[in-house]
């Protein structure tokens, strides 16, 4: 049996809150590692990365409860009372993040192949789980329900029923108005702020502390030990290319 029985339900059930943490905390780890990868133009990280998401989700789509993160997941939200959905949903999107997980395993781990279907690969599975942690939106379980047409009681945030928006969550015109006059704003802030830093840009202490400290990394190279003490050949070198400067 895949999730869990518990009294009052008719189905097996997971904790919506216990998933939604572990996905936020994937969605942290993710987009930390890849972006210090290509910042520091890495494979390894990623690489391993790969290998964490996918023998993660490898064990959810057997064995939730075992999943190393829902289990961070669950300390995290111990003291918050459980919200409970339907696991076959669940079930289903976390098979789709198991396909994309083996694609990107075979691709960028065995074959060392990066391309550009790697990376929109990566941004799918890092929206997915965005999505999830923060809005509660499970667009894996909304296939499940839209698409294959699939009855289901019990769904996160209420997507299998269909209902009546409340007050509370209807979207007025000038509250529209107001995010696209926020937006607008911002875009100008943006352009003025952005010339005052072209302007400045080599003057302030930001400018010179990271230029000191490029200077200190090339200085004692890659694994933190100063560089070699240059040749004869190397004060020539040096001021042969002074010269051409």
């Amino acid at each position: 049996m895949f999730g869990e029985m518990v009294a009052g339900y008719d189905v097996p059930v997971l904790n919506e809150r216990e998933v939604r943490a572990g996905a936020g905390i994937l969605f942290f780890v993710t987009i930390v590692v890849f972006l210090g990868a290509w910042h520091a133009d890495l494979m390894l990280p990623a690489q391993l990365m790969i290998v964490a998401f996918f023998g993660d989700f490898a064990i959810r789509v057997f064995a939730p409860r075992f999943s190393p993160s829902l289990i961070l997941g669950r300390l995290a939200v111990s003291g918050q009372k459980p919200e409970y959905t339907a696991a076959a949903p669940k079930r289903f999107a976390w098979m789709i993040g198991l396909a994309l997980a083996s694609f990107m395993l075979v691709t960028l781990v065995f074959m060392r192949n990066m391309s550009i279907v790697n990376f929109s690969i990566c941004g799918v599975c890092i929206v997915l789980l965005f999505m999830e942690s923060s809005f509660g939106i499970c667009l894996g379980c909304v296939i499940y329900n839209k698409v294959l047409k699939r009855e289901v009681a019990l769904c996160a945030g209420g997507i299998c029923e269909v209902r009546q928006k409340e007050a509370i969550e209807h979207v007025s015109g000038g509250q529209l108005a107001l995010l696209g006059f926020f937006a607008v704003a911002m875009l100008g802030v943006m352009q003025v702020m952005q010339a005052q830093n072209q302007a400045h840009a080599h003057d302030g202490p930001n400018h010179r502390l990271i230029q000191e400290f490029k200077g200190e990394a090339r200085a004692t190279g890659v694994t933190g030990a100063p560089l070699a003490a240059p040749t004869d050949s190397a004060p020539n070198a040096g001021s042969q290319g002074h010269r051409h400067h």
